[in-house]
């Protein structure tokens, strides 16, 4: 191998070197800071549209149009297998899917046929209120994130 062949080859090697060690303070603050909390999630809790728009006549229709969306920020898909999404009122979603990297989807309150986007709790009673708060929660019980909105919350989304 030439001399600026192993020079080049060397340069490479110092970057990635230099490109690791940046990374990995980052990943070890998350670990850091928990205090007995699961590491910050790639899977995140997105949207939530927590009044059926139309009238809340309770038809499928309508309890469908209310729903969450989880979404997986990261390249690599994960495994949602015993996850759960819980209202305030502890009504709770068991999830049973893997989410693809950079992928959504949404958990509809009615009766449906799951898919990839679009999952259903097949429940026949509004689950979001005007005044709620969802919880996510890893196969462990770890709480990975959780959204509040309305009054008794500040009216956050």
């Amino acid at each position: 191998m030439s001399r600026s062949a192993r020079r080049i080859t060397a340069v490479v090697l110092a970057s990635g070197a230099l490109v690791a060690a940046a990374a990995l303070p980052a990943v070890a603050d998350d670990h850091g800071h928990g205090r007995g909390h699961a590491p910050r999630s790639a899977v995140v809790l997105g949207k939530i549209q927590y009044d059926s728009p139309g009238r809340d006549n309770g038809s499928n229709r309508s309890l469908n149009g209310e729903w969450v969306t989880v979404t997986n920020t990261s390249r690599h898909s994960v495994n949602l297998r015993g996850w759960t999404l819980r209202d305030e009122s502890r009504r709770t979603y068991r999830f049973d899917l893997r989410l693809p990297g950079r992928s959504s989807v949404r958990v509809h309150t009615g009766v449906g046929r799951d898919s990839r986007t679009d999952v259903y709790q097949d429940l026949r009673r509004y689950v979001w209120d005007s005044s709620d708060t969802a919880t996510l929660r890893d196969a462990h019980g770890h709480k990975v994130d959780s959204k509040s909105w309305g009054h008794r919350h500040g009216g956050r989304h």
